[in-house]
């Protein structure tokens, strides 16, 4: 399963130094505002600790981790959806990805260049969420125009989808994400409003970047989900060997974003391990053992008989596969059985 996350924010907030930080790839970080023209593209893994347990445990040759694909795309500024700045290319970018990641600076230093020359983390997000809003409502509305006719000659799939577009012309009028909205759409009209690919629908996931990563933040940003993360720390401890991290007890925290951007987007991992690897396999929660089976070949579902699972804290504590075979702990599962994280996995197909 193939995860896309961007990486978006005004220009000069550490989204760059950040990218650098989590794929440890080098990357123009200059100071100075779009010095990001074409997105990076990175691969991170998913902090796992259950994987090399259980590789200790089969042997393994490899270890595979579940991973996201990070894109850090261009900065942001006020007027973009008219094309300011980066404009349409900007946004388009956006489109493209799963969920969005927000970097907003808090810290302050007076050597680096705010784009608004003031300090003021609220507006910042707010800058962006308008021109997000903007930008959706005049999708929205042109989708209108086209989907009307459908919708008045009484075709189901119109009717449906003109009716979620109304309600969420409704919120971008009102200068609001329409998220909350979404929540009590029924299943079809989420489905609708996903095909819609409009940027304010994806799931946010706000990162703060600031100098005290132990200081509270006000309220209006705490309630939002969200990362701290001192940035520049963070791309200090990459030239850093783990002894001498390890000496000056510092700890990355750059772990607490990846695990956040995955359960952000409702997934979750299971597990198949042996002497040739072990490997983490990404889910959506509330898959069935078929599905689970999906991530890896579509034989595995199509063709699904049954599967032998254990969760990995059972697995470890037996010792071996043989071990949970004895003492009851495997089980085998039908076609019903819904995954949970954690779960280690043989089909039988």
């Amino acid at each position: 399963m193939s995860l896309k996350v961007g990486i978006v924010g005004l220009p000069n907030v550490g989204k760059s130094t950040l990218f650098k930080a989590l794929t440890r790839k080098v990357v123009d970080i200059s100071n100075y505002p779009f010095c990001t023209i074409e997105p990076n593209i990175g691969i991170v893994e998913v902090p796992d600790e259950r994987l090399s347990q259980l590789a200790q445990l089969s042997g393994s040759k490899k270890i595979i981790p579940a991973v996201i694909e990070f894109v850090d795309i261009a900065g942001l500024v006020k007027g973009a959806s008219e094309g300011e700045g980066l404009g349409n290319k900007f946004l388009q970018n956006i489109r493209e990805v799963d969920a969005i990641v927000e970097v907003v600076r808090v810290f302050e230093n007076p050597d680096i260049i705010h784009v608004h020359n003031a300090i003021d983390p609220v507006h910042d997000i707010e800058v962006i969420n308008t021109e997000l809003i903007l930008a959706d409502l005049e999708t929205a509305t042109k989708r209108q125009l086209k989907t009307g006719k459908d919708a008045r000659s009484g075709k189901k799939e119109a009717v449906v989808e003109m009716g979620v577009l109304q309600k969420l012309e409704k919120e971008f009028q009102a200068a609001r994400l329409p998220h909350s909205i979404i929540t009590t759409f029924s299943d079809e009209e989420k489905k609708v409003a996903k095909e819609l690919q409009l940027l304010t629908t994806k799931p946010f996931l706000y990162v703060y970047n600031v100098s005290d990563i132990d200081r509270a933040l006000p309220s209006e940003l705490e309630a939002r989900p969200h990362v701290k993360l001192d940035i520049k720390i963070e791309e200090e401890l990459i030239e850093m060997s783990a002894a001498d991290i390890a000496e000056m007890g510092l700890v990355s925290h750059l772990g607490d974003l990846a695990r956040q951007a995955y359960a952000l987007l409702g997934l979750m991992t299971y597990f198949t391990t042996g002497v040739e690897e072990t490997r983490a396999w990404t889910i959506p929660v509330g898959s069935t053992a078929p599905q689970a089976g999906a991530a890896i070949h579509g034989d595995f579902e199509e063709k699904f008989i049954r599967a032998e699972i254990i969760h990995t804290d059972k697995l470890l504590e037996a010792g071996s596969w043989s071990a949970a075979r004895d003492t009851g702990t495997l089980r085998l599962e039908g076609k019903d059985y819904i995954m949970q994280d954690g779960d280690v996995i043989v089909f039988k197909i």
